[in-house]
Protein backbone atom coordinates (compact mmCIF):
# COMPACT_ATOMS: atom_id res chain seq x y z
CA UNK A 1 0.00 0.00 0.00
CA UNK A 2 1.44 3.35 -0.98
CA UNK A 3 0.86 6.46 1.15
CA UNK A 4 -0.60 9.87 0.74
CA UNK A 5 -0.27 12.78 3.25
CA UNK A 6 -3.08 15.43 2.54
CA UNK A 7 -1.78 18.72 3.79
CA UNK A 8 -4.32 21.40 4.73
CA UNK A 9 -7.79 21.29 5.69
CA UNK A 10 -10.24 19.44 4.46
CA UNK A 11 -12.62 20.88 1.73
CA UNK A 12 -16.19 19.84 2.11
CA UNK A 13 -17.62 17.56 -0.50
CA UNK A 14 -14.41 17.31 -2.21
CA UNK A 15 -14.03 13.58 -3.76
CA UNK A 16 -10.35 14.15 -3.53
CA UNK A 17 -9.87 11.55 -1.18
CA UNK A 18 -12.15 8.95 -2.61
CA UNK A 19 -9.96 9.17 -5.97
CA UNK A 20 -6.68 8.89 -4.03
CA UNK A 21 -8.04 5.46 -2.24
CA UNK A 22 -9.18 4.29 -5.72
CA UNK A 23 -5.67 4.56 -6.98
CA UNK A 24 -4.28 2.62 -4.58
CA UNK A 25 -3.46 5.15 -1.48
CA UNK A 26 -3.88 5.12 2.32
CA UNK A 27 -4.68 8.63 3.04
CA UNK A 28 -3.40 10.32 6.33
CA UNK A 29 -4.14 14.03 6.64
CA UNK A 30 -1.33 16.61 8.21
CA UNK A 31 -2.74 20.14 8.96
CA UNK A 32 0.67 22.25 8.04
CA UNK A 33 4.19 21.00 7.26
CA UNK A 34 5.04 20.23 10.81
CA UNK A 35 2.30 17.39 10.37
CA UNK A 36 3.66 16.00 7.41
CA UNK A 37 6.76 15.67 8.78
CA UNK A 38 5.86 14.20 11.23
CA UNK A 39 3.26 11.47 9.08
CA UNK A 40 6.22 11.11 6.58
CA UNK A 41 8.75 10.08 9.52
CA UNK A 42 5.79 6.78 9.77
CA UNK A 43 6.28 5.59 6.26
CA UNK A 44 8.35 2.84 5.90
CA UNK A 45 11.36 4.29 3.64
CA UNK A 46 11.03 1.46 0.47
CA UNK A 47 6.89 2.67 0.38
CA UNK A 48 5.62 5.22 -2.29
CA UNK A 49 4.90 8.39 -0.72
CA UNK A 50 3.04 11.75 -1.55
CA UNK A 51 2.11 14.68 -0.42
CA UNK A 52 -0.82 16.71 -2.11
CA UNK A 53 -2.95 19.70 -0.88
CA UNK A 54 -6.30 18.99 -0.10
CA UNK A 55 -7.77 21.82 -2.19
CA UNK A 56 -6.54 20.46 -5.73
CA UNK A 57 -8.71 20.45 -7.75
CA UNK A 58 -8.35 18.49 -11.06
CA UNK A 59 -8.91 15.16 -13.27
CA UNK A 60 -8.22 11.51 -11.54
CA UNK A 61 -5.88 10.84 -14.50
CA UNK A 62 -4.04 13.93 -14.03
CA UNK A 63 -3.21 12.28 -9.98
CA UNK A 64 -2.46 9.19 -11.52
CA UNK A 65 -0.34 10.78 -13.89
CA UNK A 66 2.14 12.33 -10.63
CA UNK A 67 1.61 10.23 -8.30
CA UNK A 68 1.90 6.25 -9.58
CA UNK A 69 4.15 6.38 -12.63
CA UNK A 70 6.30 3.93 -11.83
CA UNK A 71 9.56 5.42 -14.17
CA UNK A 72 10.09 8.08 -12.36
CA UNK A 73 12.00 8.45 -8.45
CA UNK A 74 10.42 11.95 -8.16
CA UNK A 75 7.11 13.82 -9.91
CA UNK A 76 4.74 16.10 -9.60
CA UNK A 77 1.30 18.45 -10.72
CA UNK A 78 0.48 21.25 -9.36
CA UNK A 79 -0.83 20.35 -6.04
CA UNK A 80 1.12 17.42 -5.60
CA UNK A 81 3.97 15.48 -5.20
CA UNK A 82 5.38 12.04 -5.10
CA UNK A 83 8.43 10.27 -4.87
CA UNK A 84 9.61 6.48 -4.56
CA UNK A 85 12.53 4.93 -2.27
CA UNK A 86 14.72 6.45 -5.34
CA UNK A 87 14.15 10.22 -4.02
CA UNK A 88 12.74 9.55 -0.16
CA UNK A 89 15.70 11.00 1.59
CA UNK A 90 15.69 14.04 -0.56
CA UNK A 91 11.83 14.33 0.13
CA UNK A 92 12.57 13.89 3.67
CA UNK A 93 15.71 16.04 4.22
CA UNK A 94 12.80 18.85 2.30
CA UNK A 95 10.45 17.95 4.84
CA UNK A 96 12.29 18.60 7.79
CA UNK A 97 13.58 21.76 6.62
CA UNK A 98 9.80 23.03 6.34
CA UNK A 99 10.17 25.02 2.79
CA UNK A 100 7.63 27.96 2.95
CA UNK A 101 6.46 30.11 0.39
CA UNK A 102 3.36 31.03 -1.68
CA UNK A 103 1.57 28.37 -3.10
CA UNK A 104 0.57 24.84 -2.14
CA UNK A 105 2.98 23.60 0.26
CA UNK A 106 3.88 20.03 -2.05
CA UNK A 107 4.67 22.65 -5.10
CA UNK A 108 7.62 23.89 -2.13
CA UNK A 109 8.25 20.16 -1.59
CA UNK A 110 9.01 19.59 -5.27
CA UNK A 111 11.19 23.00 -5.49
CA UNK A 112 13.13 21.63 -2.93
CA UNK A 113 13.32 18.16 -4.15
CA UNK A 114 14.99 19.58 -7.78
CA UNK A 115 17.09 22.13 -6.15
CA UNK A 116 18.76 19.62 -4.21
CA UNK A 117 19.71 17.92 -7.09
CA UNK A 118 16.46 15.45 -7.68
CA UNK A 119 14.96 15.07 -10.88
CA UNK A 120 11.35 15.88 -10.85
CA UNK A 121 9.19 14.58 -13.72
CA UNK A 122 6.36 16.70 -14.54
CA UNK A 123 4.28 15.01 -16.91
CA UNK A 124 2.47 16.99 -19.85
CA UNK A 125 -1.41 17.13 -18.90
CA UNK A 126 -2.57 18.79 -22.14
CA UNK A 127 -6.27 19.31 -21.77
CA UNK A 128 -5.91 17.84 -18.01
CA UNK A 129 -6.72 19.71 -15.36
CA UNK A 130 -4.70 20.18 -11.94
CA UNK A 131 -5.42 23.15 -9.94
CA UNK A 132 -4.86 24.92 -6.38
CA UNK A 133 -7.31 27.13 -6.77
CA UNK A 134 -8.52 29.43 -4.14
CA UNK A 135 -12.40 29.02 -2.43
CA UNK A 136 -14.99 30.34 -3.86
CA UNK A 137 -15.14 31.29 -7.86
CA UNK A 138 -11.90 30.60 -8.66
CA UNK A 139 -12.94 26.66 -7.19
CA UNK A 140 -15.58 26.26 -8.97
CA UNK A 141 -14.19 27.97 -12.62
CA UNK A 142 -11.18 25.19 -11.74
CA UNK A 143 -14.27 22.30 -11.38
CA UNK A 144 -16.11 23.20 -14.64
CA UNK A 145 -13.19 23.38 -16.65
CA UNK A 146 -12.75 19.91 -14.77
CA UNK A 147 -16.07 18.77 -15.85
CA UNK A 148 -15.55 20.29 -19.63
CA UNK A 149 -13.12 17.57 -20.03
CA UNK A 150 -13.78 13.56 -20.85
CA UNK A 151 -10.82 12.48 -18.74
CA UNK A 152 -11.71 8.73 -19.73
CA UNK A 153 -11.19 9.75 -23.55
CA UNK A 154 -8.23 11.77 -22.86
CA UNK A 155 -6.60 8.41 -21.16
CA UNK A 156 -7.73 6.12 -23.60
CA UNK A 157 -5.92 8.74 -26.25
CA UNK A 158 -2.78 8.79 -25.00
CA UNK A 159 -2.78 5.21 -24.21
CA UNK A 160 -1.56 4.96 -27.65
CA UNK A 161 1.78 5.16 -28.76
CA UNK A 162 2.96 9.02 -30.20
CA UNK A 163 4.84 7.62 -32.96
CA UNK A 164 3.81 4.92 -35.02
CA UNK A 165 3.30 3.13 -38.15
CA UNK A 166 0.68 3.72 -40.99
CA UNK A 167 -0.81 0.73 -40.27
CA UNK A 168 -1.12 0.26 -36.60
CA UNK A 169 -1.88 3.88 -35.89
CA UNK A 170 -4.74 3.33 -38.85
CA UNK A 171 -5.95 -0.50 -38.58
CA UNK A 172 -5.07 -1.14 -35.04
CA UNK A 173 -5.14 1.27 -32.58
CA UNK A 174 -8.48 2.79 -33.18
CA UNK A 175 -9.75 -0.76 -31.20
CA UNK A 176 -6.91 -2.04 -29.56
CA UNK A 177 -7.24 0.91 -27.18
CA UNK A 178 -10.64 -0.20 -26.42
CA UNK A 179 -9.31 -3.96 -25.76
CA UNK A 180 -6.20 -2.51 -23.50
CA UNK A 181 -9.54 -0.62 -21.10
CA UNK A 182 -10.75 -4.38 -21.15
CA UNK A 183 -7.98 -5.66 -19.90
CA UNK A 184 -7.32 -3.69 -17.03
CA UNK A 185 -10.69 -3.29 -15.72
CA UNK A 186 -10.35 -6.86 -15.31
CA UNK A 187 -6.64 -6.69 -13.79
CA UNK A 188 -4.64 -8.16 -16.41
CA UNK A 189 -1.32 -7.12 -16.99
CA UNK A 190 0.91 -5.98 -19.84
CA UNK A 191 3.12 -9.20 -19.50
CA UNK A 192 0.18 -11.26 -19.28
CA UNK A 193 -1.17 -9.66 -22.93
CA UNK A 194 2.54 -9.86 -23.65
CA UNK A 195 2.56 -13.77 -23.15
CA UNK A 196 -0.59 -14.32 -25.23
CA UNK A 197 0.41 -12.59 -28.17
CA UNK A 198 3.78 -15.18 -28.01
CA UNK A 199 1.18 -17.69 -27.87
CA UNK A 200 -1.02 -16.86 -30.55
CA UNK A 201 2.01 -16.81 -32.44
CA UNK A 202 3.81 -19.78 -31.61
CA UNK A 203 -0.33 -21.16 -32.34
CA UNK A 204 0.34 -19.36 -36.22
CA UNK A 205 3.65 -20.73 -36.49
CA UNK A 206 2.41 -24.67 -35.89
CA UNK A 207 -0.38 -23.58 -38.68
CA UNK A 208 2.02 -23.03 -40.96
CA UNK A 209 3.87 -25.66 -40.63
CA UNK A 210 1.15 -27.58 -41.67
CA UNK A 211 1.85 -26.72 -44.90
CA UNK A 212 -1.74 -27.15 -45.95
CA UNK A 213 -3.93 -24.00 -47.38
CA UNK A 214 -6.21 -23.71 -44.53
CA UNK A 215 -3.17 -23.75 -42.24
CA UNK A 216 -1.65 -21.14 -43.96
CA UNK A 217 -5.16 -18.83 -44.05
CA UNK A 218 -5.47 -19.88 -40.55
CA UNK A 219 -1.72 -18.71 -39.60
CA UNK A 220 -2.17 -15.16 -41.13
CA UNK A 221 -5.14 -14.50 -39.47
CA UNK A 222 -3.83 -15.86 -35.81
CA UNK A 223 -0.99 -13.32 -36.67
CA UNK A 224 -2.34 -10.43 -37.00
CA UNK A 225 -4.24 -11.35 -33.92
CA UNK A 226 -1.00 -11.89 -32.00
CA UNK A 227 0.20 -8.70 -33.56
CA UNK A 228 -3.09 -6.45 -32.21
CA UNK A 229 -2.21 -8.48 -28.46
CA UNK A 230 1.09 -7.25 -28.97
CA UNK A 231 0.02 -3.77 -29.57
CA UNK A 232 -2.46 -4.04 -26.86
CA UNK A 233 -0.14 -4.64 -24.00
CA UNK A 234 1.98 -1.56 -24.66
CA UNK A 235 -1.37 0.65 -24.75
CA UNK A 236 -2.31 -1.20 -21.63
CA UNK A 237 0.72 -0.26 -19.72
CA UNK A 238 0.25 3.67 -20.97
CA UNK A 239 -3.56 3.36 -19.64
CA UNK A 240 -2.91 1.48 -16.52
CA UNK A 241 0.42 3.15 -16.04
CA UNK A 242 1.98 -0.59 -15.44
CA UNK A 243 5.58 0.28 -17.03
CA UNK A 244 8.48 -2.39 -15.85
CA UNK A 245 11.52 -2.99 -16.93
CA UNK A 246 11.02 -6.84 -17.49
CA UNK A 247 7.89 -5.92 -19.63
CA UNK A 248 9.73 -3.78 -22.33
CA UNK A 249 12.20 -6.66 -22.54
CA UNK A 250 9.50 -9.22 -23.06
CA UNK A 251 7.54 -7.09 -25.41
CA UNK A 252 10.92 -6.59 -27.42
CA UNK A 253 12.29 -9.90 -26.91
CA UNK A 254 8.88 -11.75 -27.80
CA UNK A 255 8.52 -9.80 -31.06
CA UNK A 256 11.34 -11.46 -32.81
CA UNK A 257 10.76 -14.49 -30.82
CA UNK A 258 7.19 -14.44 -32.66
CA UNK A 259 8.52 -13.42 -36.07
CA UNK A 260 11.31 -16.03 -36.67
CA UNK A 261 9.06 -18.75 -35.11
CA UNK A 262 6.78 -17.79 -37.67
CA UNK A 263 9.28 -18.26 -40.13
CA UNK A 264 10.55 -21.03 -38.89
CA UNK A 265 6.69 -22.59 -39.52
CA UNK A 266 6.56 -21.32 -43.04
CA UNK A 267 10.24 -23.00 -43.62
CA UNK A 268 8.57 -26.22 -41.81
CA UNK A 269 5.29 -25.90 -43.99
CA UNK A 270 6.77 -25.46 -47.65
CA UNK A 271 9.45 -28.20 -46.98
CA UNK A 272 6.14 -30.32 -46.34
CA UNK A 273 5.51 -29.45 -49.87
CA UNK A 274 8.81 -30.32 -51.36
CA UNK A 275 10.04 -26.68 -51.35
CA UNK A 276 13.04 -26.16 -49.36
CA UNK A 277 12.81 -22.45 -48.33
CA UNK A 278 15.33 -22.60 -45.06
CA UNK A 279 17.93 -20.49 -46.39
CA UNK A 280 15.49 -17.66 -47.46
CA UNK A 281 13.95 -17.84 -44.03
CA UNK A 282 17.82 -17.53 -42.33
CA UNK A 283 18.52 -14.77 -44.95
CA UNK A 284 15.17 -12.67 -44.11
CA UNK A 285 15.73 -13.49 -39.79
CA UNK A 286 19.65 -12.26 -40.72
CA UNK A 287 18.38 -9.17 -43.02
CA UNK A 288 16.22 -8.31 -39.95
CA UNK A 289 18.38 -8.96 -37.07
CA UNK A 290 20.80 -6.95 -38.90
CA UNK A 291 19.05 -4.15 -39.61
CA UNK A 292 17.50 -3.81 -36.06
CA UNK A 293 21.58 -3.91 -34.98
CA UNK A 294 21.85 -0.86 -36.83
CA UNK A 295 18.60 1.04 -35.59
CA UNK A 296 20.31 0.27 -31.68
CA UNK A 297 23.91 1.07 -32.30
CA UNK A 298 23.44 4.06 -34.37
CA UNK A 299 20.81 5.13 -31.88
CA UNK A 300 22.94 4.64 -29.00
CA UNK A 301 25.84 6.41 -30.14
CA UNK A 302 23.95 9.88 -30.84
CA UNK A 303 21.14 9.65 -28.00
CA UNK A 304 23.64 11.67 -25.68
CA UNK A 305 25.79 13.02 -27.91
CA UNK A 306 27.01 16.97 -27.63
CA UNK A 307 26.84 19.81 -30.34
CA UNK A 308 24.49 17.01 -32.24
CA UNK A 309 23.61 18.89 -35.55
CA UNK A 310 23.74 17.82 -38.78
CA UNK A 311 22.20 19.36 -42.32
CA UNK A 312 20.55 15.92 -42.84
CA UNK A 313 18.53 16.10 -39.64
CA UNK A 314 17.54 19.14 -40.74
CA UNK A 315 16.27 17.98 -44.08
CA UNK A 316 14.63 15.37 -42.23
CA UNK A 317 12.81 17.82 -39.61
CA UNK A 318 11.67 19.59 -42.78
CA UNK A 319 10.15 16.70 -44.53
CA UNK A 320 8.55 15.84 -40.76
CA UNK A 321 6.76 18.95 -41.24
CA UNK A 322 4.83 17.58 -44.38
CA UNK A 323 2.36 15.81 -43.34
CA UNK A 324 2.18 12.76 -46.21
CA UNK A 325 6.13 12.40 -46.51
CA UNK A 326 6.15 11.41 -42.71
CA UNK A 327 3.64 8.17 -43.24
CA UNK A 328 5.66 7.85 -46.34
CA UNK A 329 8.77 7.08 -44.87
CA UNK A 330 7.64 5.59 -41.72
CA UNK A 331 5.80 3.05 -44.52
CA UNK A 332 8.89 2.09 -46.40
CA UNK A 333 11.39 0.98 -43.83
CA UNK A 334 8.66 -2.27 -43.86
CA UNK A 335 7.83 -1.36 -39.78
CA UNK A 336 6.39 -4.72 -37.69
CA UNK A 337 2.63 -3.49 -38.44
CA UNK A 338 3.36 -2.93 -42.17
CA UNK A 339 5.49 -6.33 -42.12
CA UNK A 340 3.26 -8.57 -40.39
CA UNK A 341 0.80 -7.37 -41.91
CA UNK A 342 2.53 -8.62 -45.34
CA UNK A 343 3.96 -11.60 -44.04
CA UNK A 344 -0.32 -12.38 -43.03
CA UNK A 345 -1.88 -11.80 -46.22
CA UNK A 346 0.71 -13.31 -48.55
CA UNK A 347 1.14 -16.32 -45.83
CA UNK A 348 -3.13 -16.72 -46.63
CA UNK A 349 -3.02 -15.83 -50.49
CA UNK A 350 0.62 -17.53 -51.91
CA UNK A 351 3.50 -19.62 -50.75
CA UNK A 352 6.09 -19.31 -48.58
CA UNK A 353 8.49 -18.85 -51.01
CA UNK A 354 6.60 -16.01 -52.01
CA UNK A 355 6.70 -14.80 -48.54
CA UNK A 356 10.34 -14.92 -48.19
CA UNK A 357 11.51 -12.55 -51.53
CA UNK A 358 8.90 -9.75 -50.86
CA UNK A 359 10.66 -10.33 -47.19
CA UNK A 360 14.05 -10.07 -48.03
CA UNK A 361 13.39 -7.18 -51.09
CA UNK A 362 11.31 -5.20 -48.81
CA UNK A 363 13.29 -5.27 -45.64
CA UNK A 364 16.28 -4.78 -47.69
CA UNK A 365 15.21 -1.58 -49.21
CA UNK A 366 14.30 -0.43 -45.78
CA UNK A 367 17.90 -1.72 -44.70
CA UNK A 368 19.46 0.03 -47.22
CA UNK A 369 17.62 3.20 -46.63
CA UNK A 370 17.94 3.83 -43.21
CA UNK A 371 21.69 3.08 -43.37
CA UNK A 372 22.11 5.34 -46.03
CA UNK A 373 20.54 8.11 -43.94
CA UNK A 374 21.82 7.50 -40.79
CA UNK A 375 25.59 7.39 -42.32
CA UNK A 376 24.84 11.02 -44.34
CA UNK A 377 24.23 12.42 -40.68
CA UNK A 378 27.16 10.87 -39.47
CA UNK A 379 29.42 11.95 -41.81
CA UNK A 380 27.79 15.87 -41.67
CA UNK A 381 27.31 15.59 -37.96
CA UNK A 382 29.32 17.77 -36.06
CA UNK A 383 29.17 15.82 -32.53
CA UNK A 384 31.20 14.72 -29.63
CA UNK A 385 30.50 11.13 -28.24
CA UNK A 386 30.13 10.61 -24.66
CA UNK A 387 32.42 8.16 -22.98
CA UNK A 388 29.02 6.44 -21.59
CA UNK A 389 27.92 5.89 -25.66
CA UNK A 390 31.45 4.50 -26.81
CA UNK A 391 31.32 2.20 -24.23
CA UNK A 392 27.82 1.26 -25.10
CA UNK A 393 29.42 0.22 -28.38
CA UNK A 394 32.02 -1.25 -27.36
CA UNK A 395 29.55 -3.70 -25.43
CA UNK A 396 27.05 -4.09 -28.59
CA UNK A 397 30.42 -5.37 -30.45
CA UNK A 398 30.18 -8.29 -28.37
CA UNK A 399 33.94 -9.20 -28.70
CA UNK A 400 35.15 -12.04 -26.91
CA UNK A 401 38.80 -13.42 -25.76
CA UNK A 402 40.74 -13.34 -29.12
CA UNK A 403 39.28 -10.03 -29.84
CA UNK A 404 40.46 -8.67 -26.47
CA UNK A 405 43.88 -10.26 -27.20
CA UNK A 406 44.20 -8.96 -30.27
CA UNK A 407 42.95 -5.48 -28.98
CA UNK A 408 45.75 -5.48 -26.23
CA UNK A 409 48.59 -6.15 -28.89
CA UNK A 410 47.55 -3.83 -31.56
CA UNK A 411 46.03 -1.30 -29.12
CA UNK A 412 47.58 2.33 -31.03
CA UNK A 413 46.13 5.62 -29.27
CA UNK A 414 46.15 7.27 -32.97
CA UNK A 415 44.62 4.57 -34.79
CA UNK A 416 41.57 5.65 -36.66
CA UNK A 417 40.73 2.93 -38.83
CA UNK A 418 38.48 0.83 -37.13
CA UNK A 419 35.74 0.61 -39.69
CA UNK A 420 37.81 0.27 -43.00
CA UNK A 421 39.40 -2.96 -40.55
CA UNK A 422 35.98 -4.44 -39.93
CA UNK A 423 35.05 -4.05 -43.52
CA UNK A 424 38.10 -5.84 -44.72
CA UNK A 425 37.51 -8.46 -41.88
CA UNK A 426 33.88 -9.17 -42.61
CA UNK A 427 34.95 -9.40 -46.63
CA UNK A 428 37.63 -11.80 -46.03
CA UNK A 429 35.89 -14.12 -43.97
CA UNK A 430 32.17 -13.88 -45.25
CA UNK A 431 34.54 -14.00 -49.15
CA UNK A 432 36.30 -17.20 -48.02
CA UNK A 433 32.96 -18.93 -47.29
CA UNK A 434 31.56 -18.56 -50.14
CA UNK A 435 34.58 -18.98 -52.44
CA UNK A 436 36.64 -21.58 -50.50
CA UNK A 437 35.50 -25.22 -50.44
CA UNK A 438 33.92 -26.25 -47.55
CA UNK A 439 36.24 -27.77 -45.06
CA UNK A 440 38.89 -25.98 -46.40
CA UNK A 441 41.37 -24.44 -44.34
CA UNK A 442 41.14 -21.03 -45.98
CA UNK A 443 38.08 -20.19 -43.88
CA UNK A 444 40.29 -21.31 -40.67
CA UNK A 445 43.15 -18.48 -41.56
CA UNK A 446 40.10 -16.04 -42.49
CA UNK A 447 38.52 -16.40 -39.66
CA UNK A 448 41.75 -15.95 -37.91
CA UNK A 449 42.05 -12.57 -39.44
CA UNK A 450 39.26 -12.11 -38.93
CA UNK A 451 39.67 -12.30 -35.11
CA UNK A 452 42.87 -10.17 -35.20
CA UNK A 453 41.17 -7.38 -37.71
CA UNK A 454 38.20 -7.09 -35.76
CA UNK A 455 40.23 -6.79 -32.79
CA UNK A 456 42.16 -4.13 -33.38
CA UNK A 457 39.14 -2.00 -34.66
CA UNK A 458 37.88 -2.09 -30.64
CA UNK A 459 41.26 -1.48 -29.70
CA UNK A 460 40.75 2.32 -29.34
CA UNK A 461 37.29 3.80 -27.51
CA UNK A 462 35.07 3.82 -30.41
CA UNK A 463 34.44 7.94 -30.65
CA UNK A 464 34.82 8.10 -34.53
CA UNK A 465 31.66 9.52 -36.80
CA UNK A 466 30.97 6.06 -38.07
CA UNK A 467 31.92 3.71 -35.18
CA UNK A 468 28.61 2.52 -34.37
CA UNK A 469 28.46 0.81 -38.05
CA UNK A 470 30.63 -1.87 -36.18
CA UNK A 471 27.72 -3.97 -34.54
CA UNK A 472 26.23 -4.46 -37.50
CA UNK A 473 28.87 -5.17 -39.22
CA UNK A 474 30.44 -8.28 -36.58
CA UNK A 475 26.45 -9.62 -37.03
CA UNK A 476 26.60 -9.91 -41.02
CA UNK A 477 30.00 -11.30 -40.86
CA UNK A 478 29.12 -13.98 -38.55
CA UNK A 479 25.77 -14.62 -39.28
CA UNK A 480 26.18 -14.80 -42.66
CA UNK A 481 29.45 -17.10 -41.88
CA UNK A 482 27.00 -19.61 -40.64
CA UNK A 483 24.38 -19.66 -43.46
CA UNK A 484 27.06 -20.07 -46.29
CA UNK A 485 28.55 -22.86 -44.39
CA UNK A 486 25.19 -24.69 -44.14
CA UNK A 487 24.17 -24.11 -47.57
CA UNK A 488 27.73 -25.85 -49.20
CA UNK A 489 27.47 -28.32 -46.11
CA UNK A 490 24.73 -29.90 -48.60
CA UNK A 491 23.03 -32.37 -45.56
CA UNK A 492 19.85 -32.22 -44.41
CA UNK A 493 19.48 -30.51 -41.58
CA UNK A 494 22.20 -28.26 -41.98
CA UNK A 495 20.08 -25.09 -42.47
CA UNK A 496 17.61 -25.56 -39.43
CA UNK A 497 20.71 -26.45 -37.32
CA UNK A 498 22.04 -22.99 -38.27
CA UNK A 499 18.56 -21.36 -38.04
CA UNK A 500 18.88 -21.99 -34.30
CA UNK A 501 22.01 -21.11 -33.88
CA UNK A 502 22.08 -17.60 -35.34
CA UNK A 503 18.46 -17.54 -33.80
CA UNK A 504 20.33 -18.29 -30.19
CA UNK A 505 23.00 -15.96 -30.99
CA UNK A 506 20.85 -13.17 -31.63
CA UNK A 507 18.73 -13.37 -28.42
CA UNK A 508 22.09 -12.60 -26.75
CA UNK A 509 22.24 -9.30 -29.09
CA UNK A 510 18.69 -8.29 -28.52
CA UNK A 511 19.15 -9.17 -24.65
CA UNK A 512 22.69 -6.87 -24.59
CA UNK A 513 20.33 -3.93 -26.20
CA UNK A 514 17.84 -4.22 -23.89
CA UNK A 515 20.07 -4.18 -20.76
CA UNK A 516 21.77 -1.39 -22.18
CA UNK A 517 18.64 0.10 -22.82
CA UNK A 518 17.99 -0.41 -19.12
CA UNK A 519 20.21 1.41 -18.01
CA UNK A 520 21.68 -1.39 -16.22
CA UNK A 521 24.99 -2.33 -18.82
CA UNK A 522 26.08 -5.10 -20.66
CA UNK A 523 25.81 -8.88 -20.09
CA UNK A 524 28.48 -9.96 -17.70
CA UNK A 525 31.62 -10.63 -19.42
CA UNK A 526 32.11 -13.89 -18.31
CA UNK A 527 28.99 -14.40 -20.66
CA UNK A 528 30.68 -13.19 -23.63
CA UNK A 529 33.89 -14.94 -23.09
CA UNK A 530 32.17 -18.09 -22.71
CA UNK A 531 29.97 -18.05 -26.02
CA UNK A 532 33.44 -17.23 -27.14
CA UNK A 533 32.41 -13.68 -28.31
CA UNK A 534 31.48 -13.37 -32.24
CA UNK A 535 35.03 -13.46 -33.71
CA UNK A 536 35.55 -16.99 -31.93
CA UNK A 537 32.36 -18.35 -32.76
CA UNK A 538 33.05 -17.89 -36.09
CA UNK A 539 36.70 -19.19 -36.01
CA UNK A 540 34.88 -22.43 -33.81
CA UNK A 541 31.83 -22.94 -36.79
CA UNK A 542 34.70 -22.79 -39.38
CA UNK A 543 37.33 -25.63 -37.46
CA UNK A 544 33.64 -27.62 -36.96
CA UNK A 545 33.59 -27.16 -41.02
CA UNK A 546 37.03 -28.33 -41.49
CA UNK A 547 37.12 -31.36 -38.96
CA UNK A 548 34.38 -32.86 -40.17
CA UNK A 549 34.64 -31.95 -43.72
CA UNK A 550 35.18 -35.87 -44.78
CA UNK A 551 31.59 -36.60 -42.87
CA UNK A 552 29.35 -33.25 -43.55
CA UNK A 553 26.64 -35.10 -42.05
CA UNK A 554 27.78 -34.71 -39.05
CA UNK A 555 27.81 -31.11 -39.21
CA UNK A 556 24.36 -29.92 -38.18
CA UNK A 557 24.71 -32.12 -35.02
CA UNK A 558 27.92 -29.73 -34.32
CA UNK A 559 26.01 -27.04 -35.37
CA UNK A 560 22.95 -28.21 -33.22
CA UNK A 561 25.26 -28.77 -30.13
CA UNK A 562 26.34 -25.60 -30.73
CA UNK A 563 23.22 -23.56 -30.71
CA UNK A 564 21.70 -25.72 -27.72
CA UNK A 565 25.01 -24.68 -25.42
CA UNK A 566 24.83 -20.86 -26.29
CA UNK A 567 20.41 -21.23 -25.70
CA UNK A 568 20.90 -22.67 -22.51
CA UNK A 569 23.73 -20.53 -21.47
CA UNK A 570 22.22 -17.09 -22.74
CA UNK A 571 18.57 -18.02 -21.13
CA UNK A 572 19.87 -18.80 -17.98
CA UNK A 573 21.77 -15.63 -17.45
CA UNK A 574 19.14 -14.10 -19.25
CA UNK A 575 16.24 -14.68 -16.71
CA UNK A 576 18.62 -14.52 -13.94
CA UNK A 577 18.98 -10.88 -14.67
CA UNK A 578 15.36 -10.04 -15.59
CA UNK A 579 13.80 -11.71 -12.58
CA UNK A 580 16.12 -10.06 -10.24
CA UNK A 581 16.79 -6.43 -12.07
CA UNK A 582 16.63 -3.64 -10.19
CA UNK A 583 16.53 -1.24 -12.94
CA UNK A 584 14.02 1.51 -13.12
CA UNK A 585 10.85 0.63 -15.17
CA UNK A 586 10.94 1.70 -18.70
CA UNK A 587 9.01 1.13 -21.74
CA UNK A 588 9.69 1.71 -25.39
CA UNK A 589 8.23 5.04 -26.98
CA UNK A 590 10.27 5.24 -30.11
CA UNK A 591 10.06 4.37 -33.31
CA UNK A 592 8.34 0.69 -34.65
CA UNK A 593 11.37 -1.77 -35.32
Amino acid sequence: MSTVILTGPPVPGSPLEDELRSLGFHVRPATGPEDTAAVLAGVPADERVAVVDSAFVGHPHALRLALTDPRFDACAVTGAFAVQRGARAALDKAAALAPGGPGPYADALAAAVEAAGTTVQRPELGSLVAAVPAAGAERAEAEAAVAAVDDEAVRLRTAVKSRDGFFTTFFISPYSRYIARWCARRGLTPNQVTTASLLTALIAAGCAATGERWGYVAAGVLLLVSFVLDCTDGQLARYALKYSTMGAWLDATFDRAKEYSFYAGLALGAARNGDDVWALALGAMILMTCRHVVDFAFNEANHDATANTSPTAALSGRLDSVGWTVWVRRMIILPIGERWAMIAVLTALTTPRTVFYALLVGCAFGALYTTAGRVLRSLTRKARRTDRAAQALRDLTDSGPLAELAARLLSHPKRTLSVPFAVIGAALVIGAACYAPFGGMTLVYAALLYAVLSGDAVARPLGGPLDWLLPPLFRAAEYTTVLVLAVKADVPGALPAAFGLIAAVAYHHYDTVYRIRGGTGAPPHWLVRTIGGHEGRVLLTAVLAAVLASRAADFPVALTALAVFVALVVLVESIRFWVSAGAPAVHDEGEPA
